[in-house]
């Protein structure tokens, strides 16, 4: 559920990441095996190095104009997409421009607005209460720590992740959804089905000053390249790199990498 609260969580950046098998040639369980820290470790830099190239400045693709739209924004993605989230906050924020207008709007009134989203009776509710929480005990500002966030209604640790590291630019972890957790298990790169055992692992792979960009390029990696179904793997920059791919590369990684850079910039418009 999109409200559900994480307990007992290792800090991000604690050691124990999952030990990995070297890369294959076709899509299988080998490529969750036994492998040496350091060639993990080095795995990791050169994914960094290549998704670097493929989004040199990734971008969260949840609208917003501030802190509070980015953070309600979250709280309705959860079992939804970008995309029609998307379509529900204009109309949403031009009734209710402030957390205070949104908290002090009616349940019924809210619910209609964000109906397309799904879940909609506990996202209005959250959106809210949260709201209302923003501006009474924060003076209408959306806090600035993990704690703080994730004591809001509908927030968990990866909502707070995505507003502190977007709005904010506070590397408190890295973002972890279906997308770059998927992404991160193929690489090799984890074992983890868990996103916050996942966010942990990733963390002591990468340096804190990249976690923020780090958690946007797999989530988007994974979105327009790394499909659950039919993986673009042909295509895709970090095909030499992964364990589990199931095509050979067609050219060099770099001109992958910037193609990759048109089709995320296009909102996978400039799909071939």
């Amino acid at each position: 559920m999109f409200s559900q609260r994480v307990a007992s969580v290792k800090p991000c950046g604690a050691t124990g990441a999952s030990s990995l098998r070297t890369p294959g040639r076709r899509r299988s369980v080998r490529g969750v095996g036994a492998v040496k820290d350091e060639e993990r470790k080095e795995r990791a830099d050169d994914v960094r190095k290549r998704l670097a190239r493929a989004q040199p400045e990734p971008k969260c693709e949840l609208d917003h104009d501030n802190a509070w739209q980015l953070l309600v924004a979250t709280i309705l993605s959860a079992q939804s997409t970008d995309r029609g989230v998307n379509k529900v906050t204009p109309t949403l924020f031009a009734k209710y421009p402030t957390p205070a207008a949104l908290a002090a709007a009616s349940q019924q009134d809210v619910e209609a607005i964000v109906k397309p989203t799904g879940f909609f009776r506990n996202k209005a509710k959250s959106i809210r209460e949260t709201s209302r929480r923003v501006a009474e005990d924060h003076g209408g500002e959306v806090p600035r720590t993990l704690e703080e966030l994730t004591e809001l209604p509908g927030v968990a640790r990866k909502t707070a992740n995505v507003v502190l590291g977007t709005a904010y630019r506070i590397a408190s972890g890295m973002t972890i959804d279906t997308h770059a957790g998927r992404v991160s298990r193929r690489l090799g790169l984890t074992k983890e089905s868990d996103p916050v055992k996942v966010e942990r692992d990733l963390c002591a792979l990468f340096p804190k000053a990249s976690w923020i960009d780090m958690g946007h390029r797999f989530v988007l990696h994974g979105r327009y390249v790394c499909l659950a179904t039919k993986p673009r793997c042909k295509h895709c920059p970090l095909n030499e790199l992964c364990p589990v791919r199931e095509a050979e590369p067609e050219g060099r990684w770099m001109a992958r990498a910037d193609s990759e850079r048109e089709l995320i910039d296009s909102r996978g418009q400039s799909a071939g």
